[in-house]
This record gives structure tokens, C-alpha cells and sequence, in this order.
């Protein structure tokens, strides 16, 4: 009982990795270079390869750990990580 509410508000392990690896490939930052950016707090690379408007996205969903696991829990996103993962 109590691991559900101590979890809650914290992003899944492997969601996570997922996401990161997808963005890493997509803005063409290194994967651990990001995780490791964003544990620091800081989004330099992230943000300086990325429009404004995805940029103020990035943004929303680091502050936001309930929004990023809505967005990855979605069909339409884990249809897309499947498919930009190599169907893993």
C-alpha cells in the first residue's frame, strides 16, 4: 500500500528509457546525454535542437510527471514507440 503512494508522481523506469531513447534518436542527442542533462535539470541540447513549440512541450511534460505517463499509457503512443523501437 504503501509503494503506490510513494510512487505516485514518479515516472516509470522503462517508460522513461523509452521516451528518452525515442527523443535522443529524433533530435539526435545522445540518449544518456539527455538522461543525464535532465537529471541535472538542465534541457541545453534537448531544447537547442528542438522548435519553440516542441520545446514549450518538452517543457509542460518535465514538470509534469502525471502528464508524460498519460501521454506514454496512451495506444497511440505505445503504437509509436513500437514502431519506432523496431517493434519491441
Amino acid at each position: 500500500m504503501n509503494n503506490s503512494s510513494k510512487n505516485s508522481g514518479k515516472i516509470d523506469p522503462d517508460k522513461l528509457s523509452g521516451l528518452l531513447n525515442v527523443v535522443s534518436k529524433k533530435i539526435g542527442v545522445p540518449a544518456d546525454t539527455l538522461r543525464s542533462e535532465l537529471e541535472a535539470g538542465k534541457f541545453d541540447s534537448a531544447l537547442s535542437a528542438m522548435s519553440g513549440s516542441d520545446a514549450a512541450k518538452f517543457r509542460q511534460a518535465v514538470n509534469n510527471p502525471q502528464l508524460v505517463e498519460k501521454m506514454m499509457s496512451t495506444p497511440q503512443a505505445k503504437a509509436l514507440y513500437k514502431k519506432l523501437s523496431g517493434g519491441k
